[in-house]
């Protein structure tokens, strides 16, 4: 059997670990294809794994429903311009606590991804008060740091467990119960048909009606936008990139025809690919999370 090797946010427990194990058990292996695992120290570098061709596709977080999007992933996959996404995964995300501490009340610190301590802010402020918020580049990195140390405490999965000696304290502490996040499959090889596409554009000029203009283009030809988001640009205060999701795929005619009015209205634009949906929300993650046998 032939693999592919994905590329995720590590070390091994992470969100981003389930993503790819999902992806490989309900996408690859249907197609007769098995998966290799490359852990990365950030987003980033998972991204640019699949960008030098150290892996075949990489598996990175987009946007979360409480937190909302994934800056890194989107100001990479701009920098780069040489990835495609080739499908969309939908995942439920639920959060636990974990420390050696024997009382919430003996916890002065606690550690995760930002992304995770955003989406538990509130849990937090109502029963750690007196815990300090420690950003680290993953959710299984803030376990490792916390381990010997009980005064800390950690953010990870449920699942993060099966990587980890480290007890769990509470299960379920996200801020909103139906929290998920969107991660993008991304590679080199094109991306031409799902049922939607992403792109990315500066404006022409900084002046009244610069984004009004591309937005009536889609309008006009009654293209669904299902998401926009702003990111600036680097180069100057005031500038930006806009990314949008588009309910349409590259190869419907009228898709090219959007693309070739919107032209005129742009500094820079870039295609990603389109891919399809694959929601996950309903699934249970821990079927994917102990190590793979074999």
């Amino acid at each position: 059997m032939s693999s592919l090797t994905l590329a995720h946010l590590g070390p091994q427990g992470t969100y981003s670990q389930l993503a790819a194990r999902a992806y490989s058990a309900v996408f690859l292996r249907s197609r007769g294809l098995a998966a290799k695992y490359r852990d990365c120290p950030s987003i980033a570098q998972t991204l640019l794994s699949a960008a030098l061709g150290e892996a075949d596709l990489a598996i990175v977080p987009v946007e979360n429903s409480t937190e909302g999007g994934i800056a890194v992933t989107l100001d990479t996959l701009w920098e780069q311009g040489n990835l495609q996404i080739q499908q969309e995964l939908v995942l439920p995300i639920l959060h636990a606590l974990y420390s050696e501490a024997p009382r919430l009340s003996d916890i002065t610190q606690v550690y995760s991804h930002p992304q995770a301590l955003g989406q538990c802010q509130k849990w937090l402020s109502q029963n750690l008060p007196q815990a300090t918020a420690v950003a680290v580049n993953s959710t299984t990195e803030a376990l490792g740091l916390i381990r010997g140390n009980s005064g800390a405490a950690a953010i990870a999965s449920p699942q993060a467990g099966l990587w980890s000696p480290v007890p769990l304290l509470a299960r379920n502490i996200n801020d909103y119960p139906d929290n998920c996040t969107r991660f993008w499959v991304v590679g080199a090889e094109p991306s031409l048909r799902g049922a939607r596409t992403a792109l990315a554009f500066s404006a022409l000029r900084n002046v009244p009606g610069a984004l009004v203009k591309p937005l009536q283009v889609l309008a006009e030809r009654e293209i669904n936008l299902s998401r926009i988001e702003s990111r600036p640009t680097k180069r100057s205060l005031g500038e930006y990139l806009f990314f949008m999701d588009l309910e349409i795929s590259q190869d419907n005619p009228l898709f090219q025809e959007a693309l070739a009015a919107l032209k005129p209205y742009t500094d820079a634009l870039k295609l990603f690919g389109s891919y399809d949906v694959l929601s996950l929300q309903n699934q249970d993650l821990s079927q994917w999370a102990a190590p793979e046998k074999g």
